[in-house]
């Protein structure tokens, strides 16, 4: 038998005992929930029988109250344990198909002899837990691993810095117990590894990379002191998956200190909510907080305003024709997106500290309570040093207690007694209720007439006058949309003394338009937040400690700096491709990161390498791009992406069935045809659906399966397909530059195949791209 053989033995023995561990701990850990969950169910079912009720004297009532409070703990500890111990079954069930992915065999200075590492998805110890089996992925002496190839190697612990020699690394491949591949390897995880997980069909839920992690995502994952982290990836580079991991590993290293809760994903739409939402608990973690930007948007504007979503406004600029209406709509995204915007918000806010905020009537049952000229005096009675959010709060508690007063008179108004004949049967119980409970009512008889108006017409007015309080309360009394709408005015510009650009009367005339019908266009939807924030006090969250953004080029800098002023003392991951900027805003940038973090503690993370596609597709969409050199496509072979120009649409439906009929053949589980916009999306599939079983992706689904899917080019970003579609790569479709981006795009989505069809004159975007496509001419 030959080392290699030998060692793969050695291996396989050590796999099987490894296994063997897991199923006694298996089956330890089942007799345990057993026993508790009968231990709970038996508290549950006795719960009264053992509680001492009496609430005759007050020290009765104590004792009954801790009583209670006995059970009830007893019974939670019971629930508490059972939900810990079914985790951790989860986890070992996790581990006994596929224990561990590598070893290292690590001799720290000082020492005579070596230690085996073996790393898996969590620790696992011994019967005697005295030796581990295996390391967490996320334990210190697991960073060598990624970081180190066999020689000097050192890692960082709590108590210092290690430094050793590593003598072995080795990788694995194993499913159901067994080995089926083994691989001792240099720095990096091998090709081989890469290859295997590469070559797999795409899933419609992202997994865990542990096992193929490499040294520039492990930098990402255990970054520790960054305030900002900066992740700059190319399409296919494994950013989003590296920071799923990270914060996963966050929570290992602070577990204790930090959970689930304090930690916050900013995704691009809830498509990816879905898409993302098994990594963390694959890795037996909780998942974090998570929401799109809009979603968060959308919480602090009323529903009375109708407000575009970020889709929206990308149909319009896909969709627009260059008209002057376009152009300014076009000028008026890129102005309401920068810091100069903020600036004009900010100048504008300590114009309305002195003059101009507007607010609402009050009033009950048509009847007008207090003015919104009364409303207005009284706030500018405070005391000007005070902040707007501060002497706001002193006008809500005023405003308050005018409408009890109202409410209290209004009890004698003749609508009420008129009123009072038409109440329910139940508002009649009701204020029975009330007298009994306050001990006002005749024992034998409901029959004290006066009382029971008086409770009545109590029960009446507060029936109008809760919602008014409950609207106060939330500051509904700000007329906020015509605070906003009142910024774009000539005499609100030469008032306040802003600074506005050659472009201000055009965006001002557009925004106009839409305030006056309360819509907010989505450029609006920040500052309009920011504005309101500024005025009723911000809504940050303290709890957050860590936020992290995904597709972060599709920010404006605005956006930003309102999301710092969210979050002013979280920790910050941003993960983004410049190249991947579909919005007005980011057709111009050059960067993810916007100037106001140019000050900020941070450190930037730049990965080239892309290892979703094939090299041919690599090489095809990087030549889309003017700086594409610079990306690094893996060495995966595949077919070369074709070029189809077909006829008609006719023809072209007729391509595009036979190649799904093909892809599926050839055992493609996740094809996308993936269309310019939603619109296109929409006739490709009423078009498509009598011939194949697809379903439509809009922007309000929420999760996908395996089949065809027909889907919005920025809708699938972030998200890969065995083999992609382009529904029309024509001059029609894609001919502006700044479309440029989104067709990259929407080609770097395939793993396995691309396939590009169009019916007219091929798209100018595709003109330094030819020579990496097979282009084929068909009459059907």
């Amino acid at each position: 038998m030959g080392k290699e053989q030998m060692d793969k033995h050695f291996e396989q023995n050590r796999v099987d005992s490894v296994v063997k561990e897991i199923n006694q701990k298996v089956n330890h850990l089942s007799q345990q929930v057993q026993k508790i969950s009968s231990d709970a169910l038996e508290i549950r079912k006795t719960f009264w029988n053992d509680v001492t009720v009496n609430v005759d004297e007050p020290d009765d009532m104590i004792e009954t109250y801790f009583s209670i409070k006995q059970q009830a703990q007893l019974l939670s500890e019971r629930e508490r344990s059972q939900s810990h111990l079914g985790k951790e079954l989860k986890t070992l069930g996790r581990l006994k198909y596929s224990p561990y992915f590598g070893r290292v065999d690590f001799k720290e200075d000082g020492e005579q002899k070596s230690e085996s590492i073996y790393l898996g998805i969590t620790s696992l110890m011994d019967q005697n837990e005295e030796n581990f089996l295996i390391y967490d992925w996320r334990a210190p002496i697991s960073s060598i691993y990624y970081d180190y190839s066999p020689g000097k190697a050192e890692y960082n612990t709590l108590e210092g810095n290690i430094k050793g020699e590593m003598e072995l690394k080795r990788q694995f491949i194993i499913r159901n117990s067994k080995i089926e591949g083994m691989f001792d390897t240099g720095i990096t995880i091998g090709d081989e590894i890469l290859q295997e997980v590469l070559g797999n069909n795409a899933n419609t839920q992202m997994k865990s990379i542990v096992a193929t992690i490499q040294k520039e995502q492990n930098q990402i994952i255990r970054n520790e002191k960054s305030k900002v982290l900066l992740v700059q990836g190319v399409a296919g580079s494994g950013k989003t998956s590296a920071a799923l991991q990270r914060v996963a590993y966050l929570l290992y290293r602070y577990r204790g200190i930090l959970t689930s809760q304090n930690i916050m994903l900013f995704s691009p739409n809830p498509l990816f909510n879905s898409y993302v939402a098994t990594v963390l608990p694959e890795l037996g973690e909780e998942n974090m907080q998570q929401a799109t930007f809009l979603e968060y948007l959308t919480s602090r504007i009323e529903k009375s305003i109708h407000l575009e979503d970020a889709f929206m406004q990308v149909e319009y600029i896909l969709n627009g024709e260059e008209t002057e209406e376009y152009v300014t709509r076009i000028k008026s995204i890129s102005f309401k997106s920068n810091l100069q915007f903020k600036e004009i918000m900010d100048q504008y806010l300590k114009y309305l500290s002195n003059e101009g905020l507007l607010f609402k009537d009050i009033m009950v049952k048509n009847k007008l309570l207090i003015s919104a000229e009364q409303i207005k005096d009284k706030f500018y009675t405070y005391d000007k040093s005070y902040s707007i959010p501060n002497r706001m709060a002193l006008l809500q508690e005023w405003l308050l207690k005018e409408i009890r007063k109202f409410k209290k008179r209004e009890r004698e108004q003749d609508w009420v007694k008129e009123e009072i004949q038409f109440l329910e049967k139940e508002d009649y119980l009701d204020a029975f209720k009330k007298l009994q409970k306050d001990k006002k009512f005749n024992e034998d008889t409901f029959d004290d007439q006066e009382r029971e108006e008086k409770v009545l017409s109590e029960v009446l007015v507060s029936r109008y006058f809760k919602p008014i309080i409950r609207q106060v309360k939330k500051f509904r009394f700000i007329d906020y949309i015509h605070i906003y709408n009142q910024l774009f005015t000539q005499e609100t510009v030469e008032k306040a003394a802003l600074l506005v650009n050659d472009d201000w009367k055009d965006i001002c005339r557009i925004s106009q338009v839409k305030l006056s019908s309360s819509e907010l266009t989505y450029e609006d939807a920040t500052p309009f937040v920011y504005l309101k924030d500024h005025i009723e006090g911000r809504k940050g969250s303290s709890s957050v400690k860590h936020v992290f953004i995904d597709e972060a080029q599709d920010y404006s800098p605005l956006q930003f700096a309102y999301i710092r002023e969210l979050f002013p003392y979280s920790k910050m991951t941003l993960l983004g491709d410049i190249n991947q900027g579909i919005f007005a805003h980011s057709s111009e940038a050059t960067s993810i990161l916007p100037l106001n973090f140019i000050e900020e503690d941070k450190e930037s993370i730049i990965l080239t390498r892309s290892y979703r596609s094939t090299r041919p597709i690599g090489e095809f969409t990087k030549s889309l791009l003017k700086d594409g050199s610079l990306i690094e496509p893996f060495n995966r072979e595949g077919n070369k992406p074709t070029l189809t120009i077909v006829k008609d649409q006719d023809d072209l439906h007729t391509s595009l069935v036979r190649k799904v009929n093909n892809l599926k053949e050839q055992g493609h589980k996740t094809i996308a045809i993936i269309c310019k916009t939603a619109k296109e999306s929409q006739e490709a599939f009423h078009s498509l659906k009598d011939e194949l079983p697809l379903k439509l992706i809009e922007k309000g689904t929420i999760s996908f399966e395996q089949g065809v899917l027909v889907i919005p080019s920025y809708l699938a970003k972030g998200i890969e397909f065995d083999a992609v579609l382009i529904y029309d790569a024509s001059s029609k479709s894609y001919h502006r530059e700044s479309e440029r981006r989104l067709f990259y795009t929407a080609c770097t989505r395939a793993m396995h195949e691309l396939h590009l069809y169009t019916t007219e004159e091929i798209s100018p975007l595709l003109s330094d791209s030819k020579d990496y496509l097979e282009i084929s001419s068909k009459v059907l």
